[in-house]
């Protein structure tokens, strides 16, 4: 007789978990013979199986900006919620990604000027002081300052910030800090030169002294105030105590919520503390 297969047949792939990878939304199937509206019907999520799949850094961001596109609308809904990374690279991942579900057109700035080097080498250059050469924007997305404007105002390095309108030379925010909460400000467009001495040349960039601010470094929530937060951890992170940062910026447990990724890219229930041994191995002499 036959073993009966263990299968749950009313769910998709019979209940087995199966890994969708690739980055279909800018490599489209090839749909020989068809036009436009045929191919985007081929990607998958414009099937029935995509209100069955889960990406864990999307549940994250519906934890900590829940209903988002309908929710910005709220006054101060983005006041108090952010995902906490422990690098710059996981934050510009995390913003990008979110910004993809806003509503509107994106506006990516493109200033530069070389001429020693390479326009492409000037434009990829990141660094501490300095924003990116490009900036990806949108209305109505929160944002944080990167240098001090009025310092009397409370508008400093770190201040969160929500876009009210794009310009060419000058950019209409809307201040959420508790002090200016509801203000409106314009920042300009200025040139910059980076603190970073590790360059063995100077230069400088023409630039808004803002960043996207869906989420921030842990280093950059310290002094912040914030109820509602995502902490994304795609490795171990326990440099300067990063991580009791993070957890000690909310007040209870529910509103914490963490997604650990392992070397593989596997989600994790657990992170591993790094210590150097030698530096703990008389500690208890004391």
């Amino acid at each position: 007789m036959r073993q009966e297969d263990e299968s749950n047949m009313d769910k998709p792939f019979g209940g087995k978990v199966v890994v969708l990878g690739g980055d279909f939304k800018q490599i489209l199937s090839v749909i020989p013979k068809e036009g436009r509206q045929d191919i985007v019907s081929a990607v998958v999520n414009s099937s029935d199986l995509w209100k069955h799949c889960e990406n864990p850094l999307l549940d994250l961001v519906d934890f900590t900006f829940p209903n988002l596109v309908h929710n910005m609308k709220i006054d101060k809904f983005l006041e108090e919620q952010c995902i906490l990374c422990p690098t710059l690279e996981s934050v510009e991942n995390v913003n990008d990604f979110i910004l993809e579900f806003l509503p509107g057109d994106t506006d990516e700035d493109t200033e530069y000027e070389s001429k020693w080097f390479t326009i492409e080498f000037l434009n990829d250059i990141t660094c501490s002081g300095i924003p990116n050469h490009k900036i990806t924007l949108k209305v109505g997305a929160p944002i944080m300052l990167l240098r001090n404007i009025d310092q009397a105002t409370d508008l400093c390095n770190g201040t969160r910030l929500i876009v009210s309108d794009l310009g060419t030379n000058v950019t209409r925010v809307t201040v959420l800090t508790r002090t200016n909460n509801g203000d409106d400000i314009f920042i300009p467009r200025k040139d910059m030169v980076p603190s970073d001495l590790g360059y063995l040349f100077k230069f400088e960039r023409r630039q808004f002294s803002i960043s996207p601010c869906f989420a921030m470094t842990i280093n950059k929530s310290q002094a912040q105030s914030l109820s509602h937060i995502g902490l994304y951890l795609f490795r171990p992170v326990f440099t300067h105590g990063q991580f009791y940062v993070a957890l000690s910026s909310v007040r209870l447990r529910n509103e914490l919520k963490l997604l650990v990724m392992g070397a593989e890219g596997k989600v994790r229930n657990k992170t591993e503390t790094m210590v150097y041994k030698k530096m703990s191995s008389n500690i208890w002499d004391l």
